[in-house]
Order: C-alpha cells, then structure tokens, then sequence
C-alpha cells in the first residue's frame, strides 16, 4: 500500500485531505507528517502557505527528533536547516546528524547569524571540518572573538594539534575578552548617566571588537537607508520651482556641501521657511557634521552623540555603525521602541535589537518588531510567543505585515481564547 506522502506527490488525494495534510491533521507516523508538510510547503501554490505556517508552530518534540535522525528525508532536513526556516533549538542536532552533508552546512555557515555562529563553533564537527570553518569566516555577521576562535581552530586544523572541548577552547578562551567589553559597557553607562560622557574606554573596546569590520568599510562614505529625503522628511526640503534646492534634496553630498555659492543659494531660498519652521536649519547641521565623518568617527558619534545624532545614525547603511547606536550606553527605552519599528533600516539592525537582554525586557519592543513589515520571517515568529492576546489579535488583521505573521497570530490568538474561555 503506497504511502500518503506518495498519493500526494501523485496528486491523487482529494482536496479535503490535501487541507488535513496541509494543517497536519493526518493519522500518520510523525516522521511521514513532517514530510508532507515540507513537500507541500516547497511545492505546493495551493496549500503551501498553510504548510509553511504549521511547520513554524510544529510540535518542538516531533522537531528535534526529525532534526536529529540520520533517517529524516533529505528534503525535511534541507528545509530546516535553511537560515528562513530554522528554529535556533535545532541546530544543534541538525549539525550533529551526518545525512547533513558538510556542503550543505558549509552553505549555512556563510549567512548564518551571530547566534548561530557560537552554536557551531562548539559543535564537534564543525570545530574538526576545515570547509566548514573556512565557509564561516566568509561570515560577514563575524565578531571579533568569534574571527579568534576561528583562526584558532583552523591552525590546530591545519597543524593537527587537537582541538579542545568545547569548554575550554578558542571561545572559552575568548570570555574574557567579551567580559571586558560588556563590564566597561556597563560602566559606560553609569558614567554617562552621571556626567553625561561616555568614557574613551568604551569607545576604544567597541573600536578595536569590530576592527576588521571598520577597516573594510572605513571609505564608505554616509548613505542612509531609503535616501536621504526619505531620512529627513519631505518638509524639511521647502516645495519651490528652483531647481537647485530639488537636487539638494536628492544629493547627500550636496546637502554636506560648503561652497560659498551652495550656501547662498540654499540661504536665499530656505530664508522664509527657516524663519517660520527653525528646526530643519539645526538638522541640516547635523547632516552636515556626519557627511564629514568616516566611519570611525561616525561609529564614535553613535557611541557618544545625542538622541537626534542616533536617530539620524541608525539608518546608516553601514552596518557596524547602525549597530554602533544600539551600543550607546544614552540609548533610551523610547529610542529602542521607535528603531523596532522602522521601515528604512538594515536588517542587521532589527536582529541585533532582541539579542540585547535589556530591550527585550521592554514589551513595546518585542510587539514593534514583530508588527514591522521588514522584520524578518524567523524573528517575527519567534518572537510573536510573547505577545498579549489583543496584539495578537491586531497583528492578525495589520495588512503590512506578511500573511504568514497574520496567520499564525490568527492561530494564536484563537487558541489563547480558547484556553480562556474554558478556565
């Protein structure tokens, strides 16, 4: 007798049972069952959708188990270990079970995310695979500690000196360079609050922690994300015939220019509007400021400059300067929550903001960044576990966000009303 997962590859089961199939409601063997529902989140227009978002809520025990058997179906295990799909709790059994080949984790590792990075740099056969290793310093996701532990294995890979156990290898011997820089960012902290300065120090551990990062980048001048009208609003610009403002409003560089004749111009025109509207002629002033600095001195603005610097900084297409704000030790609660939100940010940035404990205490933080429209798939759904039911609630009809990050709200947020309704 063939196999259900064969008749649905055959396209003989009716449509009724394809909607069983897709919701994960079949009577059958639950390796078979998550092997239905990948295939038919791959392959199938009609009810991939629905597989796709059974998949993300799929029972964490039947997953580990599917993650960790040599005998789980090829494509099951491709599609969970690709960095849209992967739920962090797995990778380690999926690094683990051999019918992963090494290419396809050598794939993985060059966009895997800092938190992936330091689950594979203590697991045995990563640490033993030069590929592996090799595919992970393409990693542009890269700290400082981890280019260590990695050059470290790869000498003991190449030299056959052996590697050491995970607790006492290349990243333990890193801690306490780590310990460093969150103890001197705490303090940072402290001091900033109480003299309103951020200490060199600080400046100094960030500075030398991404390093490689900064010299690769160093040229690259400031660019926000989205543009630089779409940065500081179309009322900045005032609206007016002349031309020589419109470029202005589209050129960054022209915006940072200081010739006499742009001055003038730019006076000449704006005069009226700055004198009813002051607040654009104090933010042309910053603009101009960053358009000057290069990376280090922007990465030094976003360490030590005001909420208004930040905001600006945030949306810096380079990344280790975006990130740079989200280090600041003035950084407000309110800031976070507005960056959560924002559309014209690198993605980068809304990663890096749940992996900091303190903003993860902060609710409106967690509810902005899974109803922004560019947090990534993974983030949202991981994060949407934390919501209120009335944000569930909300989030189910928000037409921004992706259909799947609609749905599963819908799900959940029927099944909260159900365990209410019965207490």
């Amino acid at each position: 007798m063939p196999r259900t997962i064969d008749l649905i590859r055959a396209s003989k089961l009716p449509s009724n049972m394809m909607q069983f199939a897709a919701k994960g409601a079949l009577q059958v063997p639950p390796d078979e069952n998550i092997e239905i529902l990948v295939y038919l989140a791959k392959h199938n227009k009609i009810f991939g959708d629905t597989a796709r978002l059974t998949l993300a809520g799929w029972d964490e025990k039947a997953s580990l188990a599917a993650a960790a058997d040599p005998k789980t179906a090829r494509e099951v295990l491709d599609y969970l270990i690709a960095s849209e799909n992967l739920r962090p709790n797995l990778l380690p059994r999926l690094l683990e079970n051999p019918s992963v080949p090494d290419s396809q984790l050598g794939r993985f590792a060059i966009s895997a995310s800092q938190g992936s990075i330091d689950v594979m740099l203590q697991c045995p056969r990563v640490r033993a695979s030069t590929g592996i290793l090799e595919a992970l310093r393409a990693n542009p996701y890269l700290k400082a500690e981890q280019s260590s532990a990695l050059k470290r294995l790869l000498n003991a890979s190449q030299t056959g000196t052996p590697v050491s156990d995970a607790g006492s290898g290349p990243l333990a011997e890193e801690a306490p360079a780590v310990k460093t820089a969150e103890s001197i960012h705490e303090a940072a902290s402290v001091a900033s609050d109480e003299a309103g300065e951020v200490p060199d120090e600080a400046i100094s551990a960030y500075l030398a922690e991404h390093a490689t990062e900064i010299a690769a980048e160093q040229e690259k001048p400031f660019q926000p994300v989205g543009g630089i009208v779409d940065l500081l609003g179309s009322d900045y610009f005032p609206v007016s015939e002349n031309k020589e403002m419109s470029e202005i409003a589209g050129s960054a560089e022209k915006v940072a220019a200081e010739s006499a004749s742009a001055a003038s111009a730019a006076a000449a025109i704006s005069k009226p509007v700055a004198a009813a509207i002051p607040g654009p002629v104090r933010r042309d002033n910053t603009m101009q400021k960053i358009n000057r600095l290069d990376v280090r001195g922007r990465i030094q603005l976003a360490l030590k400059g005001n909420k208004e610097e930040r905001s600006i900084l945030i949306r810096d297409g380079t990344k280790v300067v975006a990130l740079a704000v989200l280090d600041a030790p003035k950084i407000s609660d309110g800031e976070v929550e507005k960056f959560a939100l924002q559309k014209n940010v690198l993605e980068a940035v809304l990663r890096q903001i749940p992996l900091k404990r303190r903003f993860m205490k902060n609710y409106i933080v967690v509810r902005n960044l899974v109803s922004n429209p560019r947090t990534p798939l993974d983030l949202g759904l991981g994060l949407m576990k934390h919501l209120q039911i009335q944000d569930l609630k909300n989030i189910s009809a928000n037409k921004e966000v992706s259909e799947t990050i609609r749905k599963m709200a819908l799900k959940m947020y029927k099944q909260r009303l159900d365990i209410a309704n019965r207490k």
